[in-house]
This record gives C-alpha cells, structure tokens and sequence, in this order.
C-alpha cells in the first residue's frame, strides 16, 4: 500500500546535496556538542528540580539516572542513523527509510509538537526571569503585557510581549545562517555551564549528609513519576540529529556531539540535584519551585552568587529555545522537500542557505502561542511528543539492521537490539506515567494530523508523483 512506501537511505543521501537543496556542512563535534548541551541545560536544572525534590526527596538523582538511561539507549540509536544517514530531518528521515511514509508522517506530525510547544514553554520560562533581571536596574514591562491573556496577581493581562520578542529575535538569528548561530549558542553555553560549574562549587561545602535521611522518601513509585517528570529536563539532544545535514564528518562529529552533550548534561543534573537536597531538606522546596537554586544559596549563605546563577538562567533558556526551534524549522525543511508539506517550506534564501520561510512561519507560531497562550500543564505533552520519536528512533534501527545487514554504518548502535529494545521499554515505561489529560490531547493532535496527510500529504509526496510518472 502507499502509506507505507519508503525512500531508499541511497536516494536520501543524494537528494540531500543536489539540485540547490542541500545545506552546507559547516558543524564540528564540538559545535553539535554545544548544542545539545545548549538544548538540554535551562529548565530542567534551574526550576524544575524544585518540583523534582518535592516529589522524589533526594532520590531525585536517582530519578535523573534513569530518565538519562532513558535517553542514552535513545540517543546510542540516534548515533547509528545520523551518522551513517547524515541528512535533515532527524527521526522523521530514519522513519521514512525504514517503517514507511505513513509512519515517518506520524513521526514528524509528532516533532512539531515536541519543538513548537517546547519553544512556547520555554519563552514563557525565559519571560520571567528576564523581567526580574531588569526589575534590578529599575526597568519594568507594562504589567498588562508581562503574561498571557488572564489575571496575574490581580492584574489583567493581555499578552507576554517579552516571550513574543525573543522568540522573534531568535528567528532572526536562526535565519540569516547556521555558522553564526552555533557561534553565538556557543559562547551562551559556555558561559551558563560555568555557572552551573560555580554553584557546585560554591554549595557543595554546605552539604549536610542527613539531609538526604530517608533517601526515598516517598519510595520507588515517587522516583519514577519524577523521572517521568525530568525527561523533560533531557529533551534537546535529538534536536543534535537534525544538524546532520550540516555536519562536517558526520560519521564521527554526530555520535559524538549527540552522546558527549548527554553524558555530561547527566552528570551535571546529579551533581547540581544531590547538592541541593544535601544543603536544604526537599520539603523546603515547595516554597521555592520556581527558584530551587536560589534557596539553595540563600540557605549557604552565597547570596553572591545568585545575580550569577539568574543569569545562567537566563542564558539557559535562550539557548534551549534557539535550538529546538532550529531542528523545527530542519524538520519542517525535509518534510517540504519531500513533497508532505508545502514546497515553499524547503526553498533556501540565496544568500543565508537557510530555510527562510519555515523559519519565520514557524518562529512566528512559536512566538504567539508563547505570549497567548497560558501552557501550563501542555509541557508533558512535550514529554509524551518526544517519548514517541525515542521508541520510533529505536524502533527503526531494529528494522534497519534486519532489513539493511549490509549497509555501511559510521556507527554501531552496540548490542541490537538489546540497546533500542531498552530504549523502547524505558520509554513506554514513562509514556504510562503520563496523565490520561495529556494522551487525550496527544491522540486529539495526532488525529489532527491523519486527516492533513490523507487529505493533503499523501497526494503532493515526491513518491506519490513518482508513482502516478510510473
């Protein structure tokens, strides 16, 4: 059946650098490194590990080892097929070549939502800690404009111009090249891992073993809702994978730039998680869940250090929105390129090589749903939207290696299928600790799209047109 004709990985890889369509290879290990630290390190250490300790006590370390395993078997999948398949469009690519177009539809359908509301939440994040930096040199918003539609402390507002404009400023960046992108998400990571590097040192002497008496206070049923929780402190690396077009070396710099972003974003959680349940007991925390780190200095007596740590944040989350919304627009350019979006998705400006228009269409969606729309509990959706694309990613590499034995690889996923066969319970396993709101959301959103790739899709695929030529 059509739905699940596929594209051979031989045609992918000459499509990817003909006809005016390919992007230039201008990535270095460490530049894709960079990357995914810059997309993993923001949220997830600087607020939602006040929710973390709530839920989990000092186990939450525990919580961050295995959402972390979760992603390394994910992201040990993720090595093999963007190496070795070095082209745009991260997961969505792997599905078309071995499960089918139906399926890598699904797959990119699904990527939308993972990096649109990723970049909406974070924007939201970033707003905030924005607006309490200028507050320090006397500078304020209009209040009307400081949140989306609603009451805020009494107050009605109308829109988060802060969110709107950062996004904005990021598409700009985004568009107008990927070498000066990296360049600036570069310096932007280094400078927030120090800061990351400074609170560990700065607190680490203030650790009182008895604080973490009971280690698990709540029991391994609290350290596993959490870890479902914290993956969404991980999610970021993937979007490493959709740089593969853009890569020099790829077979090398990917699975490097993929694992080496993970390994050490995972040790950081650990470190930056047991420091700060060792220097103040977990329940304290309820009174701080949008500001753990900052109690955590105030208990220390390192008040120093805060005006430091908030612009770690605010460095933090800058960066984890310029780079999901830069595998946005890579996903939305190979999905145009094969024919299942609008052509118009897929042209490069003549000067910048960048998909131009997805990214202004898209960074102007992401912008108004930041400053609109209140997301609150929508972020598990980005849990649930990037849990999928783990299993399918693992899911194709088993497929792959039964399918294609003789494929040259530039990297082995160790021990198929035992690793993605791993990835794909541990995932699931999180996906069930979802709540029911959030699946019925997802099933509402991937609904959505069947019905746009049987009415819209299905029809304009490159292969559908090869076919009716045939």
């Amino acid at each position: 059946m059509s739905i699940f004709r596929k594209k051979s990985i031989e045609d992918l890889l000459k499509n990817a650098g003909s006809g005016g369509k390919g992007l230039k290879r201008e990535l270095g290990a460490w530049d894709l490194t960079m990357l995914g630290i810059g997309a993993i390190i923001g949220t997830g250490i600087f607020v939602l590990t006040g929710t973390g300790a709530v839920n989990a006590g000092p186990a939450l370390s525990l919580s961050f080892v295995i959402a972390g395993l979760a992603c390394l078997f994910a992201a040990l999948s993720y090595a093999e097929f963007a190496a070795s398949v070095p082209v745009s469009g991260s997961t969505y690519t792997y599905a078309y070549a071995t499960l089918g177009e139906f399926a890598a539809w699904i797959i990119g359908w699904d990527l939308i939502l993972e990096y649109l509301l990723a970049v909406s939440a974070v924007s939201a994040g970033w707003s905030g800690y924005f607006q309490s930096f200028l507050s320090g040199f006397g500078i304020n918003f209009p209040e009307k404009l400081t949140a989306a539609p609603g009451s805020v402390e009494g107050v009605t507002t109308y829109m988060n111009l802060p969110a709107f404009l950062i996004v904005m400023a990021i598409t700009f960046l985004i568009s107008i090249g990927t070498k000066q992108t990296t360049r600036i998400n570069n310096i932007m990571v280094v400078i927030k891992v120090l800061v990351v590097l400074l609170f560990i040192v700065s607190s680490i002497y203030y650790v009182k073993p008895e604080n973490w008496q009971p280690f698990m206070p709540f029991g391994i049923d609290g350290v596993f809702s959490t870890a479902a929780l914290m993956f969404f402190a991980f999610i970021g690396f993937d979007a490493v994978a959709s740089a593969a077009e853009e890569t020099r070396n790829p077979g090398k710099n990917l699975p490097r730039g993929i694992l080496g972003s993970l390994v050490i974003c995972v040790v950081l959680y650990m470190l930056v998680s047991l420091i700060m349940t060792g220097v103040v007991p977990y329940a304290q925390f309820s009174k701080a869940l949008d500001h753990p780190i900052s109690l955590v200095l105030q208990s220390a007596g390192q008040n120093w250090v805060a005006g430091i740590i908030d612009l770690g944040a605010f460095l933090g989350m800058t960066t984890v929105i310029l780079v999901m919304l830069y595998g946005q627009t890579r996903i939305m350019f190979a999905m145009s390129r094969d024919g299942l979006m609008p052509k118009s998705l897929s042209k490069l400006h003549k000067k910048y090589k960048t998909p131009y228009a997805a990214s202004w269409i898209f960074g102007m969606i992401a912008a108004v749903l930041g400053a609109f729309i209140p997301l609150g509990e929508l972020a598990e959706l980005v849990n649930i939207g990037t849990l999928t694309a783990f299993t399918m990613i693992s899911v194709a590499v088993i497929v792959l290696r039964k399918t294609r034995p003789d494929m040259k690889r530039a990297f082995y996923c160790p021990a198929v299928p035992l690793v993605p066969g791993l990835a794909i319970v541990f995932c699931v396993f999180l996906m069930i600790q979802l709540g029911s709101h959030t699946w019925i959301r997802f099933f509402i959103w991937m609904a959505i799209g069947v019905v746009i790739y049987f009415a819209y899709s299905r029809k304009h695929s490159n292969l559908n047109q090869q076919e009716n030529d045939h």
